[in-house]
């Protein structure tokens, strides 16, 4: 028969095998990844960085949808330069998990992207989001101009009136410095392993909640 304690020890071994940062091989070891696709006409395009937890379940929910031409991971809010993602999820170099978003403004406007941001991740949840625990999960919006500004104060004050979430939106708001992509390993990650436990119960829920309220938007390919 489990003691207590050996049922919080599975517990805990569980919630670790399940983390963002389990990896089973060293991404720092894949070389920095190829974040901006030379194709891609990006004089037409507007930018939006969000940090809403692991990185992988927001660039794959923000990927599904139409207008939005490419997503990339990596870091932002830290004062380390070039960080590797080990010391960023070790809480070493307070970097948040980010993802800069390169958006058609023709196609799909900034208060949508607002809107599917706080779809794909708990605003309400303090440097964390559901295993994932530390700083470097935190919830944060990198605006790129007062434009910006002025639609993320707005969009969070319309939740909290709203009354959706029992606590209030404690996401950062922080000016846009400098973004740094993640190494190759982690683009498109949940494309590329759509059977890793972690994308399969923690990822896949976020991006099927977000593919769910805005299945008018999503790509053709994803519908």
């Amino acid at each position: 028969m489990l003691t207590n304690a050996n049922v919080i020890l599975v517990f805990l071994l569980m919630m670790f095998s399940l983390a963002c940062n389990s990896s089973r091989t060293n991404p720092d070891q894949q070389g920095k990844a190829q974040a901006i696709e030379e194709s891609l006409d990006y004089s037409k395009l507007d930018t939006a960085t969000f940090a809403g937890g692991c990185f992988w379940c927001v660039e794959a929910s923000f990927e599904q949808i139409e207008g939005v031409a490419e997503a990339v991971s990596g870091f932002a809010g830290g004062n380390t330069k070039n960080p590797e993602y080990k010391e960023v999820a070790a809480g070493k170099t307070d970097h948040a998990e980010t993802v800069q978003v390169y958006y058609d403004p023709e196609i799909i406007d900034y208060s949508t992207l607002l809107d599917i941001f706080f779809t794909a991740h708990d605003p309400t949840q303090l440097n964390r989001q559901g295993p994932d625990i530390g700083k470097q999960y935190r919830s944060a919006i990198f605006y790129h101009d007062p434009k910006q500004l002025k639609l993320v104060r707005a969009a969070i004050d319309s939740i909290n009136r709203s009354g959706i979430y029992d606590s209030e939106i404690v996401t950062e708001l922080n000016p846009f410095g400098v973004f740094y992509p993640a190494s190759e390993y982690h683009q498109d990650y949940e494309k590329k392993h759509p059977n890793d436990p972690y994308i399969r119960n923690v990822s896949r829920p976020r991006i099927d909640k977000v593919s769910e309220r805005f299945e008018y938007l999503l790509k053709e390919s994803k519908r």
